[in-house]
């Protein structure tokens, strides 16, 4: 193991004490003056549970992070979620609540499970992504509470609740905005004897969910994710299932002791039309696992879906304590960009890849999200002792990458400049992990040649986090 790759997990896995609030940061290079706004970021911050450390990364406590853009300028605030699951830990009393990979114990667990059919006292720990539905900013997990926060202080107001009465067990952290339609796609996943992926929008303004359709599920299926195009949902149903039953095992403990992963089963892509709710395909592909979806469009009567694809369910594996101890990311396997074409009449796919290195955590300009596209940008995971950036060319398939040893780039964020035109003309945020310095960073890069413009060094190591959103200055 590199000293790099040891620092970085001691770094990155390592628990926050102090929160900062509104702290100007040091540049070295220039920030665009016309960049203006901030990138709200989510992720753990704290694995210790009532004096017992979490085994899993996704387990740790919520933790906000804002980076603030104003005329040349950054700021930087950070802030705990105070939620029930913070509060437990902090007091110490233990995680009282079902997480990913961590609970109070499995046969109790498993029992409420059962009797439930579906995930009983589901953790308020939000920290997986963040939005923002009418006037609230959200932060998301895939238990079925959300919590609102304050876009300034990241203070917490408290538990964001939905008025309708739509049945969730679990849900997706990973909401869809469509800029060119003015509404959020997002779904959730009702468990039991009848399993279903709910489908639902969110139009720009409102803070209310208008269903679209429920879709009866296999398995049911582990989705994390979905794609949009200018007139269908597409879901991915991969062979990692939920099985109930499982949470009797010895060792079974949180939604990950309760994933089976059935390698002969076929994925099975679900295409809804959004203002019908109608299921017009679902072609059966060969099995793979996916996170994160890229980008989807439409092209002369198929839809084109760009995903990062491995090959089973073992990133799940590779992203516990025990795994990543050995090298930070080292070990973990590797996610290909693979597009798949899906035709809408005979209802069968063809699969092709468009970048073969090593990438997670993709992202695609605003403003050709669910339409055709040509850049990808992402974090870059096939090197020793770093992550990198890259900027995929989905038509040309070719790459362009930025490295720096001992350098963990987290997930990137495309801004477009104001008044561009080109589809690459801005610039690209990303967080990251600095192990020579020990701390973390704020990197801005030139979108169209990944230059580095600017970096912002923060006054602590920050451990790694998820996702986030760029929120323009209103």
């Amino acid at each position: 193991m590199s000293d790099s790759a040891a620092t970085a997990f001691d770094l990155g896995f390592g628990s926050l004490g102090a929160e900062v609030s509104d702290r100007t940061l040091s540049v070295e290079g220039t920030v665009p003056g016309w960049l203006s706004g901030a990138l709200i970021r989510n992720g753990p911050g704290k694995f210790e549970f009532g004096g017992r450390r979490v085994s899993h990364w996704f387990d740790g406590l919520a933790l906000l992070r804002r980076y603030g853009f104003d005329d040349g300028i950054v700021t930087y605030t950070s802030r705990f979620l105070r939620t029930e699951a913070y509060r437990n830990a902090t007091e110490g009393s233990g995680a009282k609540a079902g997480e990913f990979a961590t609970d109070a114990g499995p046969l109790r667990t498993a029992l409420r499970w059962l009797r439930s059919f579906g995930p009983p006292e589901p953790t308020d720990n939000a920290n997986v992504h963040v939005a923002r539905f009418g006037d609230h900013c959200v932060a998301l997990t895939e238990a079925p509470r959300r919590v609102a926060f304050d876009p300034e202080t990241l203070e917490t107001r408290g538990e964001f609740r939905w008025t309708d009465d739509l049945t969730e067990h679990l849900t997706t952290a990973h909401v869809r905005v469509d800029p060119h339609r003015g509404e959020t796609i997002g779904y959730s996943t009702e468990l039991g004897r009848s399993p279903a992926y709910h489908l639902y929008r969110i139009p720009d303004g409102q803070a209310g969910r208008e269903p679209i359709a429920s879709v009866p599920a296999v398995g049911p299926g582990y989705v994390h994710d979905c794609s949009i195009t200018a007139s269908y949902v597409v879901l991915v149903e991969t062979p990692l299932r939920i099985a109930l039953l499982r949470a009797l095992l010895p060792g079974s403990e949180g939604l990950l002791g309760m994933l089976e992963y059935d390698g002969e089963r076929r994925s099975r892509f679900v295409v809804v039309d959004r203002d019908s709710g109608t299921v017009v395909a679902e072609p059966r592909v060969p099995p793979f696992f996916t996170f994160h979806h890229v980008n989807a469009y439409e092209s002369d009567g198929e839809i084109v879906v760009d995903l990062v694809a491995f090959e089973d369910d073992g990133i799940l594996e590779a992203m516990s304590f025990d795994s990543l101890s050995g090298g930070a990311f080292d070990g973990a396997p590797d996610g290909r960009l693979d597009r798949y074409r899906l035709d809408l009449e005979s209802e069968t796919a063809s699969r092709s890849r468009r970048y073969d290195g090593g990438l997670e955590l993709p992202t695609v300009p605003r403003a050709v999200r669910g339409r055709p596209y040509r850049y990808a940008y992402a974090q870059a995971t096939d090197r020793s002792g770093a992550n990198g950036l890259v900027k995929v060319d989905v038509e040309r398939e070719t790459a362009t990458e930025w490295w720096e040893r001992g350098v963990y780039v987290e997930e990137p964020r495309m801004v477009r400049r104001p008044g561009g035109t080109d589809e690459d003309d801005g610039v690209v945020l990303a967080p990251a992990l600095d192990t020579k310095r020990e701390r973390s960073v704020l990197l801005i890069f030139d979108a169209e040649t990944l230059t580095e413009l600017a970096r912002a060094p923060l006054p602590h190591a920050v451990p790694f986090g998820f996702h986030g959103r760029f929120f323009p200055a209103q």
